[in-house]
């Protein structure tokens, strides 16, 4: 050990001692306060050696995350964070036993230690968006909102709107009630505004839906009883 080695030790005790702050001894050593604080955390972990030179006798990175690992799941394993999550384990290290790492991390070093099981992910199937039509008139799109519209101000309203798929030209009203009646009133406004389109799209409310027919010898329901 040199003798800048030892005044670089002495320094770093004084500062654990707090006899001076991390700038002081930064403007002692003419390092940054950020080199300072690293050497600081190895040398609380390591001891001496580790902090010789800043590196020399520094035990490797791998070293380093091996035993922090080692650490995070021995403390992991007590039966007071048995059902933690990586996301909870994680926070309770770094809060509570100045371990800091990622949920990533944290999770990995759960499923190495069988702390964690790992969840097969559904495959889901990519939404498939379908492309707008070309012109106007083509198609328009029938809908009915129900919500708070006056936030709580007043009477309940319904939006009808109707929306053309190519242009987004939009007519809507409110309406008090969500009845076939309403909706007519719209519809015939709009086909005196903008005229017939080829088709309409409406959800599956019951007003837009038509009642199956039965055949005469089909059997029905009996209302009688």
């Amino acid at each position: 050990m040199t003798q800048a080695d030892r005044d670089r030790l002495v320094v770093l005790r004084k500062v654990k001692k707090r006899l001076i702050t991390q700038r002081q001894a930064a403007e002692e050593l003419e390092l940054s306060v950020r080199q300072v604080k690293r050497l600081l955390r190895v040398f609380k972990r390591y001891g001496d050696k580790a902090v010789i030179h800043g590196l020399r006798g520094r035990p490797s990175n791998r070293l380093i995350e091996d035993s922090v690992e080692k650490q995070a799941v021995k403390i992991l394993s007590a039966p007071v964070y048995q059902g933690f999550g990586p996301t909870l384990a994680a926070e309770y290290l770094r809060t509570k036993h100045g371990i800091e790492a990622s949920k990533e991390t944290v999770r990995q070093w759960m499923i190495g230690g069988k702390l964690w099981r790992v969840k097969r992910e559904k495959v889901q199937q990519a939404h498939v968006w379908r492309p707008r039509r070309s012109r106007f008139g083509e198609l328009v799109q029938w809908d009915i909102s129900e919500h708070d519209w006056l936030e709580g101000r007043g009477e309940k309203l319904y939006l009808i709107a109707m929306i053309d798929d190519a242009t987004s030209r939009l007519l809507a009203r409110f309406v008090r009630h969500d009845s076939t009646e309403e909706n007519r009133k719209l519809l015939w406004r709009y086909l005196e505004t903008f005229g017939r389109p080829i088709s309409f799209y409406t959800d599956k409310a019951s007003l837009f839906q038509t009642a199956e027919k039965r055949k005469r010898d089909e059997p029905g329901v009996d209302k009688t009883q």
